[in-house]
């Protein structure tokens, strides 16, 4: 964990904000709660962000910030969303201005990154319009060419952050005759704009996240100067559906942060709950649930960390990694936090009972993450509309092709190398066919085989090669089944192709895990290198399709045991479990545990 670099701004960052049990912390759950029922807006909150420079995080270095990779950002997003997913939300509207890093001129980034920087600024997204929802080319909102720039008119709607903020990527008709060439983007500065022809749209009251400011925006023949254009005419849809990419994978951060909470608290009810004599935790079905929901955590951690790392290395293959992290690990993280719902008992309803009735807003706030920049229709949609470009790409593979593979793989999944710089250009709307996660199982399997000499439970390893095997045959048959399917176009695809793309997500994570564990066994532990964890998840992903392994008990007791450890410890829930913020009775603790192990 040292040697992981990365983590360290998430670590700062949990230190300063405190423990959030702690009413007196910047992000407290009494805070956060209190803001949720009054739902206001966390302006002190967002501010004292901003004062400790996290913003900077959010600009590329190139651009004058301090961004370096998104596996940085995904953890301390994770850090600001295990306390409140309201706050993390809206403060990680930031991470719009990958629009502008991508596609704009360099004196938008100037303006932009100052803005930003200097002037604790913010931005949103406005796409979908109120009669087309996601169907972004049938929006009405027009940009009409006039000398100097454009007249804008028509309402965006809903906009998280769209009433608070100064900039709105707002995405318009230039030309109504030519469909998807006919959108163009615009980065719209509001202060820029004559108040007299834009207007802000009523807050929307929202079942979760009840203090963002959740509403849109309306221009009225508003002038927009041309230096406000992204790209260029026509570029607007081609720059939207890229910079979802970016946008789709970091939601699971998100994700994250509200499962590591949810479960954190209903640990805690479990441990000191007494009912029948024992505790909840010592009842064996509560129990076997919640190492369930930490397994959850581990899988979904594979696959996101993986994903965050991929953007460096193969940022061409993420029209297909970004929908399968879009839709697996929210949707997955989703139902863990249902799931676990039942070891609170009827507490999980409360709004004040438990925690501040944390876990009831949890479960509120983090049911929209999966439709936010698309839903799990929309991302399986666009899944689907690829899957027969992957089936050639995967039977075209030779000996190169394999050997490249591998060396990509090594770089995205071995946590203790570097990675290079993230290279926007490189992103494709459709890849070209390319899913090295899966694509290189063959690689895998034999890196599996080679490690029959290393200090790895024989049976254990056994067990994750065929798993792994098992992974490659639904793989197979996958292929099989697309290549011998009829191509169905647009957005007439049949219910069975949509649960053939929820497999292939399944199979993705499946295999994420595989190529994680292979890569960092030296690196993160020694519950992460025993491996019966790898074991168990396999089979909770490859169950439904027929696959499963017979594990001893031990296996659960290993994975329940470093559940109650990284509780105890205060440490994320995650392969990567950095320290948490600790109350100062917990450090004096800390510090006496490590000089007793340095004695």
């Amino acid at each position: 964990m040292d040697k992981l670099k990365q983590y360290w701004v998430a670590e700062e960052l949990e230190k300063h904000l405190g423990t959030p049990e702690n009413p007196d912390s910047k992000m407290s759950f009494k805070r956060v709660i209190e803001l949720d029922e009054s739902e206001e807006f966390p302006h002190k909150e967002i501010e004292w962000l901003y004062n400790w420079k996290l913003q900077h995080y959010y600009i590329p270095v190139n651009c004058g910030g301090e961004f370096t990779s998104f596996e940085e950002f995904v953890a301390f997003v994770r850090v600001l969303c295990r306390r409140d997913q309201t706050i993390g939300i809206a403060f990680t509207t930031l991470f719009w201005s990958f629009i502008t890093w991508m596609a704009g001129t360099d004196a938008q980034k100037q303006r932009l990154a100052t803005y930003v920087k200097d002037e604790h600024g913010a931005m949103c997204l406005g796409y979908s319009e109120k009669e087309h929802g996601a169907d972004l080319i049938g929006g009405d909102l027009t940009a009409t060419k006039v000398p100097g720039g454009y007249i804008l008119n028509g309402e965006k709607w809903p906009i998280n952050r769209a009433t608070i903020s100064g900039v709105s990527y707002i995405l318009a008709k230039t030309d109504k005759d030519s469909g998807a060439r006919g959108l163009s983007l615009f980065m719209v500065e509001k202060s820029r704009l004559d108040p007299a022809h834009y207007y802000n749209l009523p807050k929307i009251l929202t079942h979760g996240i009840r203090a963002s400011d959740m509403s849109g925006i309306g221009f009225k023949d508003c002038f927009v100067p041309e230096d406000m254009l992204i790209k260029g005419e026509g570029a607007g849809l081609e720059v939207a559906l890229k910079g979802f990419q970016i946008t789709r994978t970091l939601c699971a951060a998100f994700s994250h942060g509200a499962a590591d909470t949810a479960l954190r608290t209903t640990l805690k009810f479990a441990i000191n709950r007494v009912i029948y004599n024992k505790t909840v935790f010592d009842i064996p079905q509560p129990r076997k649930t919640l190492a369930d929901g930490f397994l959850d955590i581990l899988i979904c951690d594979c696959e996101t960390i993986g994903a965050a790392r991929g953007f460096h290395v193969i940022p061409e293959q993420f029209s297909v990694w970004g929908a399968v992290v879009k839709y697996f690990v929210t949707t997955q993280l989703e139902t863990m936090i249902n799931n676990i719902s039942v070891v609170l008992g009827s507490r999980f309803y409360m709004r004040q009972e438990h925690d501040c009735g944390m876990f009831q807003k949890v479960l509120r706030d983090n049911s929209i993450i999966s439709v936010f920049d698309g839903s799990t229709v929309v991302n399986l949609h666009s899944l689907i509309l690829q899957f027969r470009q992957l089936t050639k790409q995967r039977s075209r593979r030779n000996a190169a092709k394999m050997e490249t593979i591998k060396s990509r793989l090594e770089i995205i999944f071995s946590l203790e190398k570097q990675l290079p710089e993230f290279k926007p250009e490189k992103l494709e709307i459709i890849g070209r066919g390319a899913d090295d996660v899966l694509q290189g199982l063959e690689i895998a399997l034999e890196q599996l085989q080679a490690l029959k000499s290393a200090k790895i439970e024989p049976l254990v390893l056994e067990q994750i090669t065929r798993l792994t095997n098992c992974i490659l045959a639904e793989l197979n048959a996958h292929d099989l089944e697309i290549s011998n399917s009829a191509f169905e176009f647009g957005h007439d695809q049949s219910p069975e192709l949509f649960e053939i793309a929820k497999k292939y997500c399944a199979l993705h994570a499946a295999a994420a895990c595989v190529h994680t564990w292979i890569y960092n066994r030296e690196v993160l532990g020694e519950f992460f290198a025993g491996g019966e964890w790898l074991v168990l998840s396999l089979n909770r992903l490859l169950k439904p399709f027929g696959h499963s392994e017979k594990v001893d008990q031990l296996y659960w007791e290993k994975v329940t045991q470093e559940m109650l450890k990284l509780d105890k410890e205060n440490k994320l829930f995650s392969i990567v479990p950095f320290q948490l913020a600790q109350t100062q009775k917990q450090e004096n603790q800390t510090n006496a545990n490590s000089e007793l192990q340095h004695a």
